[in-house]
């Protein structure tokens, strides 16, 4: 018998450490205005993202991922995994009885942490109420500087730097500290990064950087813009490396996406052709993002995935990986299949509700969509393959073969949430609208 014990205790150590639990670290990363034509390894031909391009190489990348045109309305569906008629009502909330990716995965015993940009909610207890044990955020309770000696909030409290300290590298310190902290795992890291939204500033590796800069008016401009994205492939190298180095690289499940389009102030070069941001637009311009997974030995390396991925979806995806139950009134559909290089149940269609109510906006933008084909509630429709940008609508009623019967199967994902809109929502903007001063 001690034989056979010492055989398998040499086997063990061979086989690297034994973990008590098996379950994964889950990473969702989201970079902040950043489009799917920002990455070297989608055909962008601008910037540098090197990191980025190395976790597409050893893991799978996704070539429709859609999200909302705005950072809160994604932000939303991301977090709650439910389209925003059901659940978004103004600008900068989240409503506070909603359920997160981060309560659901706390209550399965994972360690929960957010760190980047907030903006959910000023309450300071905010974060902790949506799950997240631990927290390290810019525009919680206030919105100071986020760049250049920026002012930020740590599980709430409020801390203003001014020793020429870069938001960006302070929140990525508190990733690597997090997981470092939370190695023997389970643990969840939600990061909603601060780059590369505007203002357009120089980071501490730009030539013209200046650590006693104070205030978002300093030195902008759209130059800073390509820094700024090698800045943040930079951070997510920091991070990578750090899970190397902690030796769970291959317990982690780690997600990068971005939270809607580029600025539309940014023209980049794309697959041979120039590509100008389109943020808060319904095209591709503002809602395509990129999405890159990588798992070692779980996510087959190299894979490129043609499969529709909208932003709701990655809560039920997380759970997945989790081995954990999702609330039946959650709209997404999990994804983890096609991770693991299996087919799954593929998406067939998307559908989006957009309206970004901020004061007293109130256009709302809906439509249904697939790979090459889209239909907003007005009754445009657009053949995405031609006509990418939807500049030429096509009439439903002269409509022929493939693009007929698309026609009608849209319309009849749009017909599922007619009536998807709770009144009780609408009646809290009007009243939260009525509350302002006027603009």
């Amino acid at each position: 018998m001690k034989a056979v014990l010492s055989v398998l205790t040499l086997l063990a150590f061979a086989s690297g450490p034994v973990h008590a639990n098996p379950r994964p670290n889950l990473i969702l990363i989201m970079a902040d205005d950043f489009g799917y034509e920002c990455v070297t390894a989608n055909g962008g031909e601008s910037y540098q993202t090197p990191h980025l391009d190395r976790l597409a190489a050893t893991g799978m990348r996704f070539e429709h991922c859609h999200v909302q045109p705005l950072c809160t309305p994604t932000r939303v569906e991301l977090m709650t995994g439910r389209y925003n008629v059901r659940n978004y009502f103004r600008f900068g909330v989240l409503p506070r009885t909603e359920t997160t990716f981060a309560h659901l995965l706390k209550r399965a015993g994972y360690a929960t942490g957010v760190c980047g940009k907030w903006q959910l909610g000023r309450e300071p207890d905010s974060p902790r109420h949506f799950g997240f044990d631990e927290s390290f955020l810019w525009q919680h309770t206030r919105r100071p500087p986020r760049y250049a000696n920026p002012g930020l909030e740590h599980n709430g409290v409020e801390k203003d730097f001014t020793g020429g300290e870069y938001g960006p590298k302070l929140v990525n310190d508190f990733a690597l500290d997090f997981v470092t902290r939370h190695q023997a795992g389970p643990f969840f890291l939600y990061y909603p990064m601060i780059l590369t939204h505007d203002p357009f500033q120089p980071t501490p590796d730009s030539a013209n950087w200046d650590a006693t800069a104070m205030g978002e008016q300093v030195n902008r401009n759209v130059k800073h813009f390509a820094d700024m994205t090698a800045y943040l492939d930079k951070m997510i190298g920091r991070l990578a490396a750090k899970l190397e180095e902690l030796g769970i690289r291959e317990r982690t499940l780690l997600m990068f996406i971005g939270d809607n389009g580029t600025h539309s102030s940014v023209t980049s070069r794309f697959q041979g052709r120039e590509f100008q941001g389109g943020k808060r637009t319904t095209t591709r311009r503002g809602t395509h993002v990129p999405f890159i997974a990588n798992w070692p030995g779980v996510i087959p390396p190299g894979r490129v995935n043609r499969d529709l991925i909208s932003s709701v979806d990655f809560l039920p995806t997380l759970c997945a990986a989790a081995g954990v139950s999702v609330p039946a009134e959650v709209d997404g559909v999990s994804f983890l299949p096609q991770l693991r290089g299996e087919p799954g149940t593929p998406r067939e269609w998307l559908y989006c509700w957009f309206s970004p109510r901020q004061r007293l906006e109130l256009a709302v933008s809906e439509f249904a969509f697939n790979q090459d084909y889209k239909l907003y509630r007005t009754g445009d429709f657009f053949d995405l393959r031609a006509d990418p940008f939807e500049e030429k609508p096509l009439a439903v009623s002269a409509l022929t073969g493939r693009a007929a019967s698309t026609a009608v199967k849209l319309k009849g994902v749009l017909d599922r949430f007619m009536d998807a809109r709770p009144v009780e929502l609408d009646r809290q903007f009007e009243r939260a609208a009525a509350a302002q001063p006027s603009p």
